[in-house]
């Protein structure tokens, strides 16, 4: 096997596992991020919200009064 040939094949090998690598990894984070946001949504709307909603919303208030 020439020399060329090996370059060419480890670069391939390279980009194609750095290419994939990243995109499955932003489709990870992604759908991590889009199923929390529906999460919330779905909290925000209930009719009586959730136990946590109720505490992540005082967590954010009390932040809120503490910068003022």
């Amino acid at each position: 096997m020439s020399s060329s040939t090996v370059f060419w094949s480890a670069g391939v090998g390279f980009f194609l596992g750095f290419a994939f690598g990243i995109g499955c990894a932003l489709a990870v984070m992604f759908s991590i991020y889009m199923g929390g946001y529906r999460a919330a949504i779905r909290d925000a709307r209930m009719a009586e919200p959730s136990e946590r909603y109720l505490t992540a919303v005082k967590k954010v208030e009390a932040k809120e009064a503490a910068k003022s």
